[in-house]
């Protein structure tokens, strides 16, 4: 398979991750905020100096099955709690923004909720970028490149919370927020993404991270 975008520590797939999966080496973590099957619809404005509204994500009107993705001995869903009947035992990631100076910016619930393959309880308090989903702001607007995006400071957490991680897959990259957490952790990564606006924002934010990361 040919990768969308690369670098030497990790590669990006546009298309399905159903069908690319089988293709892949064996990772250490799964990590991944897939769509949850609620057939979501933002009602939020975009953030990165767009007027316009989101469209609907690709793969969310139908129930999210996660047998396919229980490929390692280390799982990190977001949104499980959506799809948590389907699910073995394990363990939760709870993700409060209340601790963000930017409450006032909140979307969604107070807090997110994840499911790990480890039987535990990790409580993720994330103060920069936090509430806002959001990594930086340019001018008055806050950059948000996809509805349902992640701070980069809670997918380090994630990757931090389990020990011996040399690589991570997400198989729902979307604007790439994984793939800069390894960067800056310096783990191999593989991400897969279907639609391909969001790898080209994918990889456009992981090329300015990674020129970021060599001036320091």
């Amino acid at each position: 398979m040919k990768p969308y975008y690369e670098t030497p520590l990790g590669k990006l797939y546009h298309g399905d991750c159903l069908e690319i999966m089988p293709e892949l080496e064996p990772v250490d973590l799964v990590l991944t905020d897939p769509p949850y099957g609620i057939s979501y619809k933002p009602t939020h404005k975009k953030w990165n100096g767009e007027t316009s509204v989101w469209q609907e994500i690709t793969g969310d009107t139908e129930k999210f099955n996660p047998e396919p993705f229980m490929i390692s001995n280390n799982l990190i869903l977001w949104g499980a709690n959506n799809f948590s009947d389907s699910l073995p035992t394990g363990g939760w990631v709870v993700w409060d923004k209340r601790c963000s100076i930017r409450a006032d910016k909140m979307i969604g619930a107070p807090i997110e909720m994840a499911w790990t393959s480890n039987n535990s309880l990790l409580i993720a308090r994330i103060r920069h970028g936090g509430v806002i989903n959001a990594d930086s702001v340019r001018g008055n607007n806050l950059i948000r490149y996809h509805p349902t995006q992640k701070p980069i400071a809670l997918m380090i957490f994630c990757i931090e919370s389990i020990k011996n991680i040399k690589n991570v897959l997400d198989p729902f990259l979307g604007s790439g927020t994984t793939a800069i957490a390894c960067e800056r952790l310096k783990r191999r990564w593989i991400g897969i993404e279907i639609e391909e606006k969001y790898c080209e924002i994918a990889a456009k934010r992981i090329e300015a991270e990674r020129k970021q990361l060599k001036l320091f």
